[in-house]
């Protein structure tokens, strides 16, 4: 059933042609500013005079990548991927990108998203003899572009006629050894856009990986659009466009993207200072100091104190050297990365009520850790709030949001949650705030894990 599927997952991609080669260290720097959207697998695929090869493993980019492995990688064109487990498990063979050699050649592709047809994917490509090597519904995309471009003149065409077949949400790098290709699900769930550096082209996850590599953003990839950059010529596709409403994931705002990232035109530092003014009106807090829990608390927590008139301060010191606790793959390693991730700044919240301001709760196991950890430093209240609304669904695009029986405002209502992770007071953004935090973006929102309503049928 549905409700009990594997946590979804949420995963950078990043891609560059540059005739002056050396792509594979682009797409290292352009990785480590993707690092935030998964840390437990990487890879890098390359093209080198038509030839494809690629390097990948488990951990995060700089211990996976070395000075030696990427000077042998080098590339005219490459892909990269940071990744986290989802629909497929922890293991070395299913890191991306997927290199997959087939009668027409050879194929590079990795995805950020989720697919909710893969079952039905599946099924109907065991049917034509296809093995599967991973448990990732990447597999089952690089299969389908395989088998059409069996029948069709290019690559482009195969993907072209992929798309159709696919239902979730995708954005998607295929390299061949002729070829670089960007593709988005017609809806546009996941963010991606193309910036250009010198002759250089770059697709990336967010503008902040184009940033890191000194490119300059052109524009975004439309839902359902196809970009095409054969020997600098780019060609973009638009059969799918417009076919859809646009529906990004209201949560890239809200936690997924880095604050300093450009999302369809919306600053996601902005949205998330919106969000805690509009938190701050919703749920005032008669109190000394708003801190926020880093990193993606943080915007909202100033945004809550510009608007309640409570001094911003610092409230916790952050160990750099620990992953994000949310999309850790099991809660055994949630609760033991919460225990050393945080200490909380004494000299901030010692005999003061405080408003702790986070991005979101979903089980509330990270929420009662941290109340109780600044309880122990001395704060005389704790009132608690997010800058997201209750979890009350599940996401099935691609949002590390678990089945309804593992969401804390399912079995609760407010002053059970309350009681639950020991605060004075908590509040949650309403609903009905999210649109009015994205005001600059040129799209939609799906908010689908919050109110139950989602873009695509899901039966």
């Amino acid at each position: 059933m549905l409700e009990n599927r594997k946590i979804g997952e949420e995963c950078g991609i990043f891609a560059i042609y540059d005739p002056q080669g050396d792509c594979a260290r682009s797409a290292y720097y352009g990785l480590f500013a993707l690092q935030h959207r998964g840390q437990e697998s990487c890879g890098i695929a390359v093209n080198n005079n038509r030839n494809i090869t690629h390097y990948k493993d488990m951990g995060l980019v700089s211990d996976v990548f070395n000075d030696e492995i990427l000077s042998k990688l080098g590339g005219t064109m490459a892909a990269g991927h940071v990744r986290y487990s989802t629909t497929g498990e922890s293991m070395r063979e299913n890191a991306q990108p997927l290199v997959l050699r087939y009668s027409k050649g050879n194929l590079a592709i990795a995805h950020n998203g989720n697919l909710v047809n893969k079952e039905t994917l599946a099924k109907e490509l065991s049917v034509t003899g296809a093995i599967f090597q991973t448990t990732t519904d990447t597999e089952m995309i690089a299969y389908t572009i395989a088998k059409e471009r069996l029948n069709t003149k290019s690559v482009e065409d195969a993907v072209e006629k992929t798309i159709g077949h696919l239902k979730g949400s995708f954005s998607l790098i295929v390299m061949s050894p002729q070829k670089l290709i960007a593709a988005r699900d017609p809806w546009g769930f996941r963010p991606l856009c193309m910036g250009k550096r010198g002759e250089a082209i770059i697709f990336a996850s967010e503008t902040c990986a184009l940033d890191a590599v000194g490119a300059k953003f052109i524009r975004n990839i439309e839902p359902g659009e196809i970009v095409v950059v054969k020997d600098g010529e780019i060609k973009s596709i638009k059969t799918h466009v417009g076919k859809k409403a646009h529906t990004m994931c209201i949560f890239e705002y809200l936690y997924f993207a880095r604050p300093d990232s450009v999302i369809e035109g919306q600053s996601v530092h902005d949205s998330r200072m919106l969000a805690g003014k509009y938190l701050a009106r919703e749920y005032p807090a008669d109190a000394d100091v708003v801190i926020g829990v880093p990193d993606s608390g943080l915007s909202a927590a100033m945004g809550f104190a510009e608007e309640s008139v409570i001094p911003y301060g610092i409230g916790f010191v952050k160990n750099k050297y620990i992953g994000r606790t949310f999309i850790q793959p099991s809660q055994a390693m949630r609760e033991n990365s919460v225990r050393i991730k945080l200490n909380v700044l004494k000299s901030t919240v010692e005999n003061k009520r405080v408003v702790m301001v986070d991005d979101s709760i979903v089980r509330g196991t990270t929420s009662k850790r941290i109340v109780s950890l600044l309880r122990n430093f001395g704060a005389k209240e704790v009132h608690v709030r997010s800058s997201a609304p209750p979890f009350m669904w599940p996401c099935y695009f691609g949002t590390d949001i678990p089945s309804r029986d593992q969401l804390v405002a399912c079995k609760y209502d407010m002053e059970g949650i309350r009681n639950l992770i020991g605060a004075d007071s908590i509040g949650f953004l309403s609903i009905d705030s999210l649109k009015k935090i994205i005001p600059g973006a040129s799209c939609g929102y799906c908010d689908g894990c919050f109110s139950g309503k989602y873009p695509i049928d899901i039966k």
